[in-house]
């Protein structure tokens, strides 16, 4: 029988939220001091802390779960907003073309959003359990600050290529990547206290430590 536990269901509900604002938000550029930053930044970091106390405490197999669950209803947000865009604005109403700026995203940006999305969370989850079983389950600085360097270093360069490649000035491009991967990842490195104790009340509570030493990390497993 499998196990039950009582803050799983809660962590994927966060995690989900985060991911589908964080997909509404990216399309807005904007500037801080000498740094872009797409609009996702603010929130999506904490993402990856997610994905890091998931895989710690509940293993590649929770975390992949999660994961899917976190693509299939930003995939459902994206059609439910392209619909909506599609149908006739109502008589008065002014903002067609407001609304198809802001929401309706071009397939590139979701295209980017998807792939990196998917590519990121994957390798990130995959590290933080390899090096948890390399470690011993010691250095849990090390594992979450080593697997965000890596996910978020694919997941950022994916999706700003993807998703802007033609579209901003190739030094526009660069300085999104760089602001963004540096903002992620000095974020990640400031909030370890914070994960440290989280992972400590979780694996108290629910009773699991968990160690991938027999998981099958073919990401496309549902089971």
């Amino acid at each position: 029988m499998e196990k039950h536990y009582h803050y799983y269901d809660k962590i994927m509900v966060l995690f989900v939220a985060v991911l589908m604002i964080s997909n509404i938000v990216a399309t807005k550029i904007f500037k801080l001091s000498i740094f872009n930053f797409s609009g996702g930044v603010i929130l999506f970091p904490i993402s990856y802390i997610f994905g890091d106390i998931l895989t710690e405490v509940y293993g590649y197999g929770k975390s992949r779960a999660v994961i899917w669950m976190g693509f299939f209803c930003s995939a459902l947000m994206i059609v439910v907003i392209t619909i909506v865009g599609l149908l006739p604005p109502g008589q008065g109403w002014k903002f067609q073309e407001e609304y198809q700026v802001i929401l309706g995203s071009t397939p590139r940006i979701v295209l980017g959003s998807f792939i990196a999305y998917l590519v990121g969370e994957f390798v990130n989850s995959f590290t933080m359990a390899k090096m948890k079983i390399m470690t011993g389950g010691k250095w849990l600085w090390m594992r979450t600050i080593g697997s965000t360097l890596l996910g978020e270093g694919i997941d950022t360069i994916l999706f700003v290529t993807v998703a802007f490649a033609g579209i901003l000035p190739p030094s526009l491009l660069f300085s999104v990547i760089f602001s963004n991967y540096l903002f992620k990842c000095g974020f990640e490195i400031m909030i370890t206290p914070v994960t440290y104790k989280v992972v400590k009340f979780l694996k108290k509570k629910e009773k699991e430590d968990y160690y991938d030493l027999t998981t099958d990390f073919n990401p496309f497993r549902f089971k």
